[in-house]
């Protein structure tokens, strides 16, 4: 079972492959705010467990498995972001923090239910303009 740290770094290189092709510790570590020592640390962690191929000088790869659960957290942490979209989170700074805040904290069961909600969400905006025009005003 992966750490709510180590699930922010497969997701970090995941979108950093995706995004240039490659990912080294140095966007890593800007991606994530911390230090280049630190992410060496967690790289040879995730090697050891079999998500990440590490080549001394050579550079980083996700094995299978750890392309699988990167997938798996960007849809996570997109379904999240665009269900606070939907309550009216319209501020990106504060959608981020609060994704990143409890994007580790629900089981798989949940993530599934939710995401059939955004769903039914997308597929039906009138029922949730309805829903939203009616809820209590935050105080």
């Amino acid at each position: 079972m992966s750490t709510p740290s180590q699930e922010d770094y497969v997701e970090a290189i995941w979108l950093l492959t995706q995004e240039k092709g490659y990912a080294r510790v140095t966007d890593i570590a800007e991606r994530l705010h911390i230090s280049q020592a630190s992410v060496s640390k967690m790289l040879r962690r995730l090697n050891a467990e079999g998500l990440l191929e590490l080549e001394r000088y050579r550079g980083m790869a996700l094995t299978a498995q750890g392309i699988r659960q990167g997938q798996r957290l960007l849809v996570r942490h997109q379904t999240l972001e665009r269900f606070l979209q939907h309550l009216g989170v319209s501020d990106p700074q504060m959608v981020y923090r609060d994704v990143e805040g409890i994007e580790h904290h629900f089981s798989a069961y949940t993530l599934e239910q939710l995401t059939a909600l955004v769903h039914y969400i997308d597929e039906n905006p009138t029922w949730w303009q309805h829903f939203i025009q009616n809820l209590p005003e935050a105080k």
